[in-house]
Order: C-alpha cells, then structure tokens, then sequence
C-alpha cells in the first residue's frame, strides 16, 4: 500500500483508532460499521496524498489541512476517544504516534 514504513505505520495507527472507536461506540464485532469503514477510507486515502509523506509531523498540527471539515470533526472525535486507549491496546503504536507529533512540521520542498 505504501512504499514507506513510517507511512505504514500511520496508516495502522489510523487503523487501530477508528477499530477501537467503533468496537466501543458502535459495538462492532469482526467488521468495521459503514461510517466508520468510511472514515478509514477516506483517511487512508488522504494519507496517500499527502505531500510531506515520510516527513509529516502528525495531522492535527501539519501546516495543511486536507481533510473535509466534516471528516475533520469526524477524525477528531475518533482520535480523542481512542488517544489514552491506545496505550493499553497498541503502546507502541501510540508511542510512536506521540513522538511523530513532535516531529517539526515541514513545507514541501
């Protein structure tokens, strides 16, 4: 999917947020729900287009928002939710989501 793993990674950091998200609120079992497998898409998606790839900081503090405002409040809401529980879930994931957002953002060259 992706040719580099840091990339990799974010997108299984994104995976795991809107997975636990949606067990939690939408009692999802072995499936995503529709809104939530929506959101991952789209989220995916724009993290194959981003143009900072391997040297992204994380998005809530990149200098462009490419995402809808709607899917914006969307994924915000997922990330508050799932934030703390990812230490308990995925630790390394969410260490390593933590040290990304202290990564300096950085314009495309």
């Amino acid at each position: 999917m992706f040719n580099d793993k840091r990339m990799e990674r974010e997108a299984q950091t994104l995976r795991s947020m809107i997975w636990l998200y949606c067990q939690k609120k939408h009692s999802a079992e072995a499936v995503l729900c529709p809104e939530c497998q929506e959101l991952l898409d789209y989220a995916v998606n724009r993290l194959q287009k981003c143009p900072y790839q391997q040297n992204k900081t994380t998005c809530a503090k990149c200098p462009t928002h490419c995402y809808k405002p709607e899917m914006r409040e969307r994924i915000k809401q997922v990330m508050r939710f799932s934030g703390a529980r990812m230490l308990f879930a995925h630790p390394l994931l969410a260490i390593l989501h933590l040290l990304d957002g202290w990564r300096k953002s950085s314009r495309k060259r």
